[in-house]
């Protein structure tokens, strides 16, 4: 039996959510990247969310794939000032699925529970095609911070403008997109990989006339 240090146990369970935060930077499907690293879907699903610790092997193709680092994937690469590695936006196009101009920000560094993102979409020229849909186990909330947003749910169109938030089971399909000609999309993303929901204790306010 292989005995691990705490410190090797916490880096491995971390590399979950920084391996879907990869795959997410460059617009990658779980089945795309199945496809193009030969590693099974279930495979890939259990270490995004943290049900199963990556091999070693694994870890290289998956490096290879989104194009990073071990060090990145561990959490030990040198950042900026400001101690956060700003995500580079790429374009697709590389015929394996993997790739988007879309930005990715991880704004939560712990491991395991909600997991939230800053996602940037940018500016378009020409009216988008319907988002691209994808389903997988957990449960979402997005708030749009700036610009407009198109969520494709399911079988419902949403065009969300600033302040606008919306929650769903990311197992009903689901794809967002730029909603159209006029400036960048900016949106922040909390992510339960194990269908975690947010808890309002805030009571409703009393309504009753003064």
């Amino acid at each position: 039996m292989t005995v691990m240090d705490d410190g090797t146990a916490d880096t491995l369970a971390a590399m979950g959510p920084r391996l879907r935060t990869a795959r997410e930077q460059r617009g990658a499907t779980l089945t795309g990247v199945s496809r193009a690293t030969g590693i099974s879907l279930s495979t890939l699903s259990r270490i995004e969310t943290g049900r199963r610790k990556p091999t070693l092997e694994v870890l290289l193709r998956l490096a290879k794939a989104y194009d990073v680092s071990l060090d990145e994937l561990a959490g030990t690469a040198p950042t900026g000032s400001a101690g956060r590695r700003t995500p580079v936006p790429r374009r697709s196009g590389n015929g394996n699925g993997i790739g988007n101009d879309k930005a990715v920000l991880p704004l939560t560094r712990y491991v395991g529970g909600l997991h939230v993102h800053k996602h940037v979409l940018p500016a378009i020229d020409a009216p988008p095609a319907r988002p691209r849909q994808v389903s997988h186990d957990g449960y979402e909330w997005l708030c749009v911070l700036y610009g407009r947003l198109w969520l494709a749910l399911g079988e419902q169109d949403l065009v969300l403008s600033a302040g606008d938030v919306a929650e769903f089971d990311t197992r009903t399909a689901h794809g967002v997109a730029n909603a159209g000609p006029g400036g960048p999309v900016e949106y922040l993303v909390m992510f339960g990989p194990q269908g975690e929901r947010l808890r309002s204790r805030t009571p409703a306010p009393d309504r009753r006339a003064r």
